[in-house]
């Protein structure tokens, strides 16, 4: 034997040694009804283990429904705030064809849009400035969803007043709260 350094001179004694780990065994005398269940304490302080505990998660809070008055929240504007620009991007996000006769009260179409957003996020929707007047978009202010979310229905009216030819519009959506924007080019061939 040589000489130890580490101050320790126990040792294993091999011939009586088996292995140091455990395996994942029941211990003697272990009866699953006495002990307490696996499932116990899984809901931490939310569990309702009975009809008792029924009623709001919040004390106070007993008379919120149909019939409750909500003072504040999140305020969704109604109106295009003045000095916003809509300015196209380069690359339209999608491009539509709306045929219409040049005498005619005009003609609608619905386009479904996704948000590109991780939350709900106010938007704002007009034609730009270069686009033909013929073109009117609606709604113009609301909130759109989350990605994952239901997409946000917009109706765009191409109403030519004799106008005839190919009309342009570009319908820009911006989105400031995400600093981005949406653009989709429509083309009226006015007949």
């Amino acid at each position: 034997m040589g000489f130890d350094l580490s101050g320790n001179s126990w040792k294993p004694d091999s011939e009586k040694m088996g292995s140091t780990d455990t395996g994942d065994y029941f211990p003697e005398g272990y009866n699953k009804d006495e002990e307490v269940a696996f499932s116990s304490g899984m809901m931490g302080s939310q569990a309702m283990l009975n009809s008792e505990h029924d009623g709001p998660q919040l004390p106070g809070l007993e008379n919120v429904g149909a019939d409750a008055i909500m003072m504040g929240g999140i305020e969704q504007s109604s109106e295009i705030p003045a000095g916003m620009e809509f300015i196209p991007s380069s690359v339209p996000d999608g491009e539509y064809l709306i045929n219409v006769a040049a005498s005619s009260s005009g003609s609608e179409m619905a386009v479904s849009v996704k948000s590109p957003c991780m939350t709900f996020e106010d938007f704002f929707a007009a034609f730009s400035t270069d686009s033909h007047p013929s073109f009117s978009v609606t709604p113009q202010a609301g909130r759109m969803d989350r990605r994952s979310g239901e997409p946000t229905e917009f109706k765009v009216k191409c109403e030519p007043n004799g106008a005839s030819g190919d009309l342009t519009g570009r319908l820009v959506i911006n989105l400031p709260e995400d600093n981005s924007k949406l653009t989709y080019t429509f083309v009226a061939k006015s007949f």
